[in-house]
């Protein structure tokens, strides 16, 4: 059933719903106890913003560094396309060059993509660049239109509307981007004015896509929240009440309260098609949904990888610690140092006697990394030996056994470190190196010049 047309409702003063929003109190979580069904689209895909919203959290790329990811990203998403689209801004010579050169490579995916101000002079730049598709930003929440434009409702999304239709008349595809959604009316403001969207779509046979921006970061994933804050609750309303298709539907979140990933799955769940992510989660403020754990997200929906190069996401964390000077946290997920490190004693023994113990999956056939150990004064016996089983790569017929006396002596050494000595960051793989030399030297000329050399 076609969903009834509603009007923009002007208002006098801007319903900023200090009831959720305080501003000198934490944001408040309010439930209405009532549900709406799940219902993830049979096709889900990723979307980027690492050359837009990646580029305001961290620093500007220069063309050849932007080429590069776009090249990782390529290989990432697999030659499904899960990863559909990248956005690029267009406002400097650096970033209309990468743009060229993305587009010369001629990859299917992921898309390129523009980002634009509904301005008809940004929309002059748009055009001389000659991209199929568009991102528009159109603020939606009061705290926008009454306190930035500071002019009425329907007149700002009027505005919004000029734009998206000078876009469609030129054949340019759009995106337009609901800045800060989940602090706006959805019912007198986002409603009425995606239906107007859906119309002009309709009018010149071109897709508009929605993009829902959860900008502070405010969204929940809970489907007996109340809106503006459930992101289940926003989805639905865009696929029942403004007649958006799912295809059309995109969430974009940030991670100001670290919900950026529940938000991102459901929003899937609950009827949009794509996610839209950055590397790393590197955008403004605290960031976004990471690219990487949309995917891992999605390839958990759908029981299946989808083409998708798991191993690239290694990659592409070396490359912005080496070539980009960005320093991941140890404890990040997925891609941290830490991630699959353990250093408690306890668990490298589990490690020892099945990996299984304490691994999600296998690291080293999905990232390419194997689990390792960090020797500290917890480590124990069993982290000595894993250590060197799995740096010297012994296979079954060679490893040593916490048995070995010289095992114990490597172990003595660490104890003393800790405990005389009185240190307190891990032994480097270079000390443990040296104690193999010492200690096991038949095994160390054996191995580690095999592997060196």
């Amino acid at each position: 059933m076609k969903p009834t047309d509603l009007e923009v409702e002007n208002i006098p003063e801007p319903d900023l719903m200090k009831d959720l929003f305080p501003y000198d109190e934490i944001p408040r979580l309010v439930f209405d106890h009532k549900d709406v069904p799940p219902n993830m689209p049979k096709e889900i895909f990723v979307t980027d913003t690492t050359f837009r919203d990646g580029q305001q959290g961290y620093a500007p790329f220069t063309a050849e560094q932007i080429v590069k990811l776009y090249d990782f990203m390529h290989r990432l998403g697999g030659p499904q396309g899960i990863i559909r689209f990248s956005e690029f801004f267009l406002y400097s010579q650096t970033d209309r060059e990468a743009v060229k050169r993305c587009l010369e490579r001629g990859y299917e995916y992921p898309k390129v993509t523009g980002w634009i101000r509904a301005s008809h002079g940004d929309f002059e730049i748009l055009k001389e660049m000659k991209l199929e598709e568009t991102g528009i930003l159109t603020s939606i929440s009061d705290y926008h239109i009454f306190y930035k434009f500071q002019q009425p409702r329907s007149q700002v999304l009027d505005k919004y509307l000029s734009i998206v239709d000078e876009c469609l008349r030129n054949g340019i595809a759009c995106r337009c981007h609901l800045e800060d959604a989940t602090r706006a009316d959805i019912d007198r403001v986002v409603v009425p004015f995606v239906q107007k969207v859906m119309r002009l779509s309709e009018k010149y046979g071109l897709p508009v896509k929605i993009r829902l921006c959860d900008t502070l970061g405010l969204g929940v994933p809970y489907a007996f929240a109340t809106l503006p804050r459930s992101i289940p609750k926003m989805i639905w309303s865009m696929t029942h009440k403004a007649g958006v298709p799912s295809e059309w539907l995109e969430f974009h979140g940030h991670n100001d309260f670290n919900m950026a990933v529940a938000n991102s799955t459901a929003a899937w769940l609950y009827g949009a098609s794509s996610v839209n992510g950055t590397l790393l989660g590197i955008g403004e403020r605290t960031g976004n949904t990471p690219l990487e754990a949309a995917l891992l997200q999605l390839m958990e929906l759908k029981h299946s990888d989808l083409g998708i190069d798991t191993r690239t996401i290694t990659e592409i964390a070396h490359y912005y610690e080496e070539e980009l000077d960005f320093k991941i946290p140890k404890y990040y997920p997925i891609v941290g140092e830490n991630f699959n490190v353990t250093r408690a004693g306890i668990h490298a023994d589990g490690l020892l006697k099945n990996e299984e113990i304490y691994l999600p999956f296998d690291t080293r056939k999905i990232l390419g990394v194997p689990p390792s150990v960090a020797i500290t004064k917890t480590s124990g016996l069993a982290g000595i030996v894993f250590w060197i089983n799995n740096h010297l790569r012994l296979d079954n017929g060679e490893t040593v056994q916490k048995t070995d006396p010289s095992i114990k002596k490597i172990y003595e050494w660490v104890m003393d470190q800790y405990e005389d000595k009185g240190r307190i960051i891990p032994i480097s793989d270079g000390e443990m190196m040296d104690m193999v030399a010492k200690h096991l030297p038949d095994l160390y000329k054996a191995h580690v010049k095999t592997h060196t050399s």
